[in-house]
């Protein structure tokens, strides 16, 4: 027999996989699920600004914004 790796694209895939390998035809041999963590958890605090530079960003912002909104 041979091993293989495999990457999962889609969540349907994890259920032909199930099929496969309850018909005897595959073994899952490791399971690397892993629950898919939302970005404001992932990146929350790796930010760490002063006031004055949080200001600075936010009116950065609005500005881009309103350069954006006078093109049309």
């Amino acid at each position: 027999m041979e091993t293989i790796l495999l990457q999962i694209n889609n969540e349907k895939a994890y259920k032909l996989i199930e099929d496969l390998e309850a018909l005897n035809i595959v073994k899952v041999l490791q399971k690397n699920i892993k629950p898919k963590e939302s970005l404001s958890k992932k990146f929350a605090g790796s930010l760490n600004l002063t006031n004055q530079e949080y200001e600075d960003f936010q009116q950065h912002i609005k500005d881009s914004r309103n350069e954006w909104e006078r093109d049309f």
